[in-house]
């Protein structure tokens, strides 16, 4: 089995897997593994299936990825880790606790629930497809031609990241979007009415953000009964790059409890 590519970084004997959320990649997250680096933590940032500088594959589901991450523990000989998990990242979190409850200590999932969403991610998606690199030579150009479907120039730069040098002078995106321009239904995907687990788990929201809604908490409650939920003040869906400094303190004190 192909394994997923990990930048790892820290030497303590505590293994945090990071999972970043949909169109992203693990690097998203390296000022904060290296915060967790720093307080005892081995950090394992994560690129999952047609991200990043993982693989590409034509298979695409919670379950499946929640596997990829079980067979990356199994290939490093990791047990009893911590895991947390953005968006889409922490969907596949989730599952994963479902699927192999003896893995888990304990985890984290950042803005986003065990419920369906309705797909809205197409716009973005329809954007990153229309890009001819044939004709794109460096990131603003790209950006320019992205602006019409995201008009947001944060989200712009966010997505854009996934530039890279294919070659001297030809740019191309690390995101199979073939793939994923297909999935937006998947990304929505909610939990079966059988899934529950016992581990502990911290729910987190950004108080901006629309992910997580009061009427979702007996949700969360119901499918995890170990739950707690903390909100990260003045922050979206992005609380970790919004609100840092509280989103590291207040997650990193819950995990040492742990």
């Amino acid at each position: 089995m192909k394994i997923l590519y990990s930048n790892i970084i820290g030497q303590a004997d505590k293994e945090l897997i990071i999972l970043h959320g949909f169109l992203g990649m693990g690097d998203n997250w390296k000022t904060l593994a290296k915060k967790w680096a720093s307080v005892g933590f081995r950090v394992h940032l994560i690129d999952q299936r047609n991200h990043g500088r993982s693989f590409w594959s034509e298979e695409f589901s919670y379950k499946i990825l929640a596997e990829d991450v079980l067979a990356y523990c199994d290939h490093h000989k990791l047990s009893e880790v911590y895991v947390l998990g953005h968006s889409m990242g922490g969907k596949t979190t989730m599952n994963l606790a479902i699927l192999a409850p003896q893995l888990l200590k304990a985890f984290i999932v950042a803005d986003i629930v065990p419920k369906k969403y309705i797909p809205h991610h197409q716009q973005l998606l329809n954007g990153l497809a229309q890009l001819d690199f044939t004709l794109i030579s460096n990131r603003s150009e790209a950006s320019l031609r992205l602006s019409p479907f995201v008009k947001d120039e944060g989200t712009r730069m966010f997505l854009l990241r996934n530039l890279y040098w294919i070659s001297p002078g030809k740019l191309g995106l690390r995101l199979n979007i073939e793939v994923l321009k297909n999935v937006s239904e998947v990304i929505g995907d909610g939990l079966d009415a059988s899934a529950i687990s016992s581990i502990p788990c911290l729910f987190v929201k950004g108080e901006k953000s629309d992910y997580i809604l009061e009427t979702d908490y007996p949700i969360i409650q119901y499918h995890f009964p170990k739950a707690q939920n903390i909100t990260v003040p003045n922050a979206g869906h992005w609380l970790h790059a919004e609100n840092p400094i509280f989103f590291f303190d207040q997650v990193n004190n819950w995990l040492q409890l742990q």
